[in-house]
Formats: C-alpha cells, sequence, structure tokens
C-alpha cells in the first residue's frame, strides 16, 4: 500500500491541532488540583485534553490512506509545533540545541519519507 499525500496531509494538522494541548496544559499547570470538580473547572486542563483526543480524531482517517509505518513517524511534527508554538504563547526560549533537535526531527521524517 503506497502512502496518500491526503493521508500524510491529515496527520500533519492533526499534529498542530494536538500540539496546541500541551500548551493549554501548562497553562492549567498553574491551577492544577487533583480534585475531580476542581480538575473539571480548570478550563485550560479540559480543552488541552480535548485537543489531544481531536487530533487522534483526526489521525484515525489518515489511517486508511497509508502505512503506519510512514504515517506514525510523522506525529514526530508535533514536537517541532510544541517547540514553535511554546516560543509564541509561553515565552519560551530556543537555544542551538532545540534547534538541532527539530533539524534532526525533519531529517529523519524526509528518511522515512525517501524510502517508502
Amino acid at each position: 500500500m503506497t502512502t496518500q499525500l491526503w493521508a500524510v496531509g491529515l496527520v500533519i494538522l492533526g499534529t498542530l491541532v494536538g500540539a496546541f494541548g500541551p500548551i493549554f496544559l501548562k497553562r492549567g499547570s498553574a491551577n492544577f488540583s487533583i480534585h475531580p470538580l476542581k480538575l473539571l473547572r480548570n478550563k485550560n486542563i479540559v480543552f488541552g485534553c480535548f485537543l489531544y483526543a481531536l487530533s487522534s480524531f483526526i489521525f484515525i482517517p489518515a489511517l486508511r490512506g497509508g502505512e503506519l509505518s510512514v504515517l506514525y513517524p510523522i506525529v514526530s511534527v508535533s514536537y517541532i509545533w510544541v517547540s514553535l508554538l511554546s516560543m509564541k504563547y509561553l515565552n519560551e526560549k530556543m537555544n542551538k540545541e532545540k534547534w538541532l533537535g527539530i533539524l534532526l526531527i525533519i531529517l529523519g521524517i524526509s528518511l522515512i519519507g525517501l524510502a517508502s
């Protein structure tokens, strides 16, 4: 089975949606409580979990369009999205090692794509 381009696009969309999950979880961590009612009132935690689930539901139809061994490594793009989004929304800083990590992720995904 060859991997369809629309399936790759869906996986990338899912990673972008899912990458906002940890951003909201980080924001919600300031008011985190193990108490169930307080947890459900923490809109950032609830929304972050929702985005994680939504990204999974976006990923499922993509599985029909390609090989899991090609599509699943593309999920690592979410690490890139999270790094970039944390710079924008959480004012986190990137250093040379983090940029090198992003470059290696891109290189790894490219090699998997070339091999298929």
